[in-house]
């Protein structure tokens, strides 16, 4: 039997609208360690600085924030008082920009990147703020604040907003000087388990996961292990009978990666799976893999473009009868993947584009696309494009008998077909007052909720 033939061009008119994201993507390629400065604004009140008629907007910097989920917005403005902050980067003399990523031992690597604007056109620098393991999310709020605030002062000693800050530094404990002895050698481990129910008269769910993973990461290598299962139940209730459904899925793997330079990286992945909606039993998959970056890796955090390259063998046992006959297999596979990631001034964009296959039938193929661009196109004006695509030709497991009704409707098995895509499309517009430092938390942080 063979795979669903690939959908017409015709009956996918949103599938190549959302491939015309791939050129629009393509075109935008176009720590302050011990100083855990506190600075404080002695000029004015907390409550009313960089308030509407408080005099204090046409002295002290204008900063623009330009931060992810991960930042508390309301805690900064808060908190950092001697500037003024706006909602858009065209009022702002300095827009700060922040990104992270996770670091070895568990901790968060904060990159604060300070792009001066107007008065200060070329008055750039770079932060970092590292989180300790396991720190609270208040301490790494706390943290991050002060960070943030050490690298505005070099900007405010340029306005009449200088004369009354004061600056303290907090000396570290005598146990903290000298040199750091590591126990756990930078092993870094973690359990974790999660349960929900929802019960009505006449439909219950429950779902119930864990995971376990330990991981040790170096500048010259990167190793980890770790595994997962997770069980979710519905149970409905209808008028003439009762209908169950149950998914499962398991995974473990592991990952180890040798830092080759500035731009290479090498190493082998190997994993270990069952799922009873991909009709897989067991899958076993080892592949060795190759990576090259066309920026340096230090420039991750604002920059990333790179290439990957794995070759290894995939050994399936399935659950029932596919559609080739078959109920178990093995095959060597290939996979290629180019990756983009970027965040300036202007907005972000990331991109992935893979594409897999087996080695002894290329004809059993998949290449999936999935991208997001993020723009400010003018003042107040934002526009947020988010979208995947996929062409399937390599679905080795599906089920030879027909998926009943249930089945489907239940989403209990992977279905044929030889395409997925998703799309959406955004665009905000924000007017009226530049200004955002003020922060009232009476009823919530919104605007007001409509009660019923």
């Amino acid at each position: 039997m063979q795979l669903p033939a690939t959908a017409s061009p015709s009956s996918l008119p949103s599938l190549r609208l959302l491939l015309l994201l791939v050129p629009l993507l393509v075109w935008s390629l176009s720590h302050p360690d011990r100083l855990t400065a506190q600075v404080t604004g002695s000029a004015s009140d907390s409550s009313t600085a960089g308030l509407p008629g408080s005099g204090t907007q046409s002295t002290s910097l204008r900063v623009f924030v330009d931060c992810g989920w991960f930042c508390d917005n309301e805690f900064l403005r808060t908190e950092i008082t001697f500037v003024t902050f706006v909602r858009d980067r065209a009022d702002a003399d300095v827009q700060v920009i922040v990104t992270r990523l996770g670091a070895g031992g568990g901790g968060e690597v904060y990159t604060i990147d300070y792009v001066g604007l107007r008065r200060f056109d070329g008055v750039n620098s770079t932060a970092h703020y590292t989180s300790p393991p396991g720190s609270s999310q208040d301490a790494r709020r706390t943290g991050l604040t002060r960070s943030i605030a050490a690298g505005l002062v070099r900007y405010v000693t340029d306005t009449p907003v200088a004369a009354g800050l004061t600056i303290s530094y907090v000396p570290p404990a005598a146990s903290e000087i000298g040199a750091r002895e590591d126990p756990w050698n930078a092993w870094v481990f973690k359990v974790g388990a999660n349960g929900s129910m929802d019960d009505e008269a006449r439909q219950t769910r429950f779902n119930l996961s864990s995971d376990v993973s330990a991981r040790r990461i170096t500048e010259a290598w990167k190793l980890g292990v770790g595994a997962s299962g997770s069980i979710n139940t519905d149970h409905y209730e209808l008028d003439d009978r009762s209908v169950r459904n149950r998914r499962e899925q398991y995974r473990t793997g592991a990952i180890l990666v040798r830092s080759l330079g500035a731009h290479w990286g090498a190493g082998a992945e190997a994993a270990v799976s069952s799922s009873t909606y991909d009709n897989m039993k067991l899958a076993v998959r080892f592949a060795p893999a190759v990576e090259y970056s066309f920026f340096p890796y230090s420039e991750a955090t604002r920059r990333q473009l790179t290439i990957q390259y794995s070759a290894g063998v995939s050994s399936y046992e399935y659950h029932e009868e596919t559609i080739f006959d078959r109920l178990a297999e093995t095959r060597p596979t290939q996979s290629l993947v180019a990756g983009y990631d970027m965040r300036q001034p202007w907005g972000s964009a990331d991109a992935t584009l893979e594409a897999a296959t087996y080695l002894d039938d290329l004809a059993k193929n998949s290449m999936r696309f999935d991208g997001r661009l993020s723009l400010r196109l003018v003042r107040g004006l934002e526009l947020d494009l988010r979208g995947s695509a996929a062409l399937v030709r390599d679905q080795l497991a599906l089920v030879k008998r027909d998926a009943t009704e249930e089945e489907i409707l239940l989403r209990r098995r992977e279905l044929a077909t030889s395409y997925r895509y998703s799309m959406r499309v955004g665009l905000s517009y924000t007017f009226g007052s530049i200004f955002s430092s003020v922060v009232n938390p009476r009823f919530g942080s919104g605007p007001g909720r409509v009660l019923r």
